[in-house]
């Protein structure tokens, strides 16, 4: 039985990989901070013959890492799709709104991934998969803050993936575009936008197939391509 601990378990992307794993049967541990929504979501979970056990955490306080992964052990799969957008008008102008994305988007994935390499690198065995975003291929001017933690994240997962492939243990980068989830509700749509599903599939997929790093749907690794290839002095220009 396939043993997966999801750190974020309320978000829509992690529900729909959290659902993928139950249809196979896996033994899901569930971490999120608010109660009453990680309740229904192990219900609905249990429903689709998973087994199912739950932890409300703040996964921002570097003080419950280690218990929770020590207590989720041993472990086939840890998967953190823990973030937040931010409000980036409020980002740019105050510096505690900009703290906290960079908190919850980074420095806290920084911290409990590292915890949990370390415990799967005493398995000998294992993969962590994490969620960042294409907007860390390139900083736009829309959301420099966010954009700056996502690229700090992939950064991080890369020198991971190279720590950590003598030892047995894997590290999958998945890169998704605009997704419609709860998170992006306030933003106008166009037909970019993917399902939480699709990335989903995507993710669990990339785990099988032992990818290192996936862009969600596929066709952002050419668009993230073209993004980066840009010249700066017409970068500038586009004000993305």
């Amino acid at each position: 039985m396939t043993r997966v601990l999801v750190l974020g378990a309320t978000s829509a992307i992690a529900q729909e990989a959290a659902r993928l794993y139950a249809a196979r049967g896996a033994a899901l541990f569930l971490v999120a901070r608010n109660a009453e929504r990680l309740q229904a979501i192990a219900d609905d979970l249990r429903v689709r013959g998973a087994s199912v056990a739950t932890a409300v955490a703040d996964l921002d306080d570097p003080a419950v890492h280690e218990q929770l992964l020590q207590g989720a052990s041993p472990l086939d799969i840890v998967l953190l799709a823990h973030g937040v957008l931010g409000d980036a008008e409020e980002v740019d102008r105050d510096a505690a709104a900009a703290e906290a994305v960079l908190r919850t988007n980074l420095v806290g994935p920084v911290l409990l991934l590292n915890c949990a390499a370390r415990v799967l690198e005493e398995q000998g065995r294992g993969t962590i998969v994490a969620l960042s975003s294409v907007a860390g291929d390139r900083g736009r001017a829309s959301n420099a803050v966010y954009g700056a933690s996502k690229a700090g994240l992939s950064a991080f997962l890369s020198g991971l993936r190279n720590r950590l492939s003598s030892a047995g243990v894997r590290v999958v980068t998945v890169k998704p575009g605009f997704v419609d989830t709860p998170m992006t509700a306030r933003l106008p749509k166009n037909p970019l936008y993917s399902s939480p599903r699709r990335v989903a599939r995507d993710l669990v997929r990339a785990v099988d197939r032992e990818r290192d790093v996936v862009y969600t749907p596929w066709w952002w690794r050419w668009i993230m391509l073209a993004v980066r290839l840009l010249p700066e002095r017409i970068f500038k220009r586009l004000s993305l």
